[in-house]
């Protein structure tokens, strides 16, 4: 059964995060709201809980998965960046945004994209992630909490429980935070290309 941590949305119990880093650093995967929906997460390298969030997404190895990450220093560290890409991040982050970037030698193998090489990058505007991040110290490997056979994300703690209990170490319950899923921004090519239409506004990017 999956740990159910109750967190305020604005300002989150620092012990509940504590708990949760505890959870992730174990081999634990976890459910949690972004500033655009709930998300699974687990820790970077971890290889055993990348294959549990690949069966509850029933994702192949062409999935892209996405690295959470808390500020630009991060990113830079497992993306590379030209200074058109960095510009771009710095106005749109932290915000509802994925972009696919080329991946460094930092990024495991199995976390890019088989073909291309590429990454999903992102640093999330909301209290609960920005805390864990901090305690946690590194990135975490993260994709959208959305079902084979759903339309929409998961956004209701009690729901999550319902469907997923078994298969999670831990729910962190940040109340509803939507079902939009992040813009996805292809940063890869040689202008940014628009991959998914979601929540973020493209006018930073002058689209």
């Amino acid at each position: 059964m999956a740990e159910y941590l109750e967190l305020h949305p604005v300002t989150p119990q620092q012990r509940l995060i504590r708990r949760a880093v505890e959870i992730v650093r174990g081999g634990g995967v976890i459910a949690y709201p972004t500033d655009s929906c709930y998300a699974l997460g687990c820790r970077l390298g971890d290889k055993e809980a990348l294959e549990t969030v690949r069966r509850i997404r029933q994702a192949d190895r062409h999935h892209h998965f996405t690295l959470v990450c808390r500020d630009l220093a991060e990113i830079a560290h497992y993306a590379r960046l030209e200074t058109w890409q960095f510009r771009l991040l710095k106005a749109a982050t932290p915000g509802p945004y994925t972009f696919i970037l080329p991946a460094t030698r930092e990024t495991p193998k199995r976390l890019q994209h088989a073909r291309r090489g590429t990454i999903g990058i992102r640093v999330p505007d909301h209290p609960v992630p920005q805390l864990l991040l901090h305690e946690l110290g590194e990135p975490l490997m993260s994709s959208t909490l959305i079902l084979p056979g759903d339309d929409l994300p998961l956004t209701d703690g009690p729901e999550i429980r319902e469907r997923l209990d078994s298969q999670l170490s831990a729910i962190l319950d940040g109340g509803h935070c939507g079902i939009e899923p992040t813009t996805v921004v292809d940063l890869s090519l040689e202008a940014p290309a628009v991959v998914r239409r979601g929540r973020g506004d493209l006018a930073v990017f002058g689209l």
